[in-house]
């Protein structure tokens, strides 16, 4: 450990002082870097370290990156530049780059251009970091004992100790890389194939999540439906979802994303059974144009999704339905957006996660297509579906007004409770009580486009489960 010496001025002895080793770390993207990042956190606190402020005052600084866009890619360059002072004062600091901007397969260019990074580790990989501390401080003989000492119950995920039994909702990675490999996405490329991890192992995290109390969880996969598809054994999503229906402690599941040629019925059915699967979805229909959707080789139609959507519908009529959408990708016409921009109008679905295209390298568009649609053209439709968007939120969240809906509590921001509907809506109350973890109903008094404002309807026990609406 790092050790601060002094004189005493009187006696002239040297006292030393050892302090803890510290860590940062730093995540840019999904929800997947999310999980990583805990994972990291957790296995740095394993090993003695403690969370640090800074980086001024860390001895290991994580840099965990996405590249889904030049801009996420952008501040990763960004933060790599800032440490560079810092580790030129302290080389002995430790900097370690992770997540897609290294990938599956590292780029030697990146270290050349980097050299002051001492350790590149791909997506969802703490190895090469704990490999190159424990040979650093001389443990290089140090085994998994000092992490399997920290696991709690069964699982071996246990979270950093700021978070232990005050982490509401966390992320449980189900399916790893992706295969699919849409025209403009660079996931496979960086994040490797599809590779669905056994069920055994996501109960185990989510029974050690449930024991440091976890109340919500998140299965995540690139294309999270497609669960078990590499897997000899037969294993669904839905499968996968009554299965951990059993695991005491967690109220709730939701999984994303999902893909929209195998939403399948038997998922939809375990969802309308389960009483912890909560009934959104996070369908991406990327965009709203035939001749587009197969450009991006999404391998549905407009016309698909529709029905989709109806399909949802059909069986949750007050459940909620977010998508994703590219404006601006090659080729898109003022005519083709439109048709996008009537799609999102006609649908009136909960939530839009909108992107301006930004070619990735690697990609069949960013090799075969051109990027032709200008910036200043992208910011205008950007702002056209922003605008619409918000319209059709405020006017479905303000039909919850009057409403009582049941809300798990997260956390407390600004002297008021915050926590999310079934539906995942964002909905804040004041009480002075204490909520966090629990599930309470909630009456609504303000709606608007992005979160909903209400007022403790009751004061329930801490097992309670309050009859609201799902909503």
């Amino acid at each position: 450990m790092p050790a601060d010496a002094g004189r005493d001025g009187e006696t002239g002895l040297l006292h030393v002082i050892i302090r803890p080793m510290k860590y940062l770390v730093w995540t840019a993207g999904c929800q997947m870097n999310d999980a990583d990042s805990t994972r990291v956190a957790a296995a740095l606190e394993g090993l003695g370290y403690r969370a640090a402020a800074s980086p001024e005052e860390a001895d290991v600084v994580v840099l965990n990156t996405c590249v889904v866009r030049q801009s996420a890619e952008d501040k990763a360059y960004g933060w790599l530049t800032s440490l560079r002072p810092l580790k030129q004062r302290r080389p002995e600091m430790v900097v370690n780059l992770m997540g897609c901007l290294v990938g599956v397969r590292e780029d030697p260019a990146l270290r050349r251009r980097f050299p002051y990074v001492d350790v590149f580790s791909p997506p969802s990989d703490v190895q090469p970091l704990l490999e190159h501390l424990r040979r650093a401080d001389g443990r290089a003989a140090l085994d998994s004992d000092l992490l399997q000492r920290n696991a709690l119950l069964d699982g071996e995920w246990v979270l950093p100790e700021a978070e232990r039994g005050r982490r509401v909702a966390a992320h449980v990675p189900i399916v790893l890389g992706c295969s699919h490999a849409c025209t403009f996405c660079v996931i496979p490329y960086r994040r490797g194939v599809e590779r669905s991890r056994p069920a055994e192992a996501i109960e185990s995290d989510v029974r050690a999540l449930a024991a440091q109390g976890v109340r919500e969880v998140t299965l995540l996969g690139q294309i999270v439906d497609r669960y078990g598809k590499d897997l000899e054994d037969g294993s669904t999503l839905a499968g996968l979802l009554r299965r951990l229906q059993a695991v005491e402690g967690v109220e709730r599941f939701r999984f994303l994303t999902s893909h929209p040629n195998w939403m399948t019925d038997e998922l939809l059915d375990a969802v309308g059974d389960l009483p912890g699967a909560c009934e959104h979805f996070e369908v991406p229909v990327q965009s709203g144009d035939d001749e587009i959707l197969a450009q991006m080789k999404r391998g549905y139609t407009a016309d698909d999704f529709r029905r989709l959507v109806e399909r949802i519908r059909s069986r949750f009529p007050h459940g909620s339905i977010a998508t994703d959408i590219i404006v601006g990708f090659p080729g898109e016409s003022q005519a083709q957006f439109e048709r996008t921009a009537g799609l999102l109008a006609e649908l009136q679905l909960d939530v839009a996660h909108l992107a301006r295209y930004s070619p990735r390298p690697g990609t069949v568009a960013a090799r075969r297509m051109t990027d032709d649609v200008t910036a200043e053209e992208k910011e205008r439709r950007f702002r056209v579906l922003e605008e619409l968007q918000a319209g059709v939120a405020a006017g479905i969240n303000a039909r919850l007004v009057g409403q009582a809906v049941e809300v798990l509590v997260e956390d407390r921001v600004r002297g008021r409770w915050k926590g999310r509907t079934r539906t995942n809506k964002l909905v804040f109350f004041e009480d002075a009580g204490d909520y966090r973890g629990r599930l309470v109903p909630v009456r609504v008094e303000w709606a608007g486009p992005w979160s909903l404002i209400g007022r403790l309807e009751s004061h329930p026990g801490p097992s309670e489960r309050p009859g609201a609406s799902p909503s």
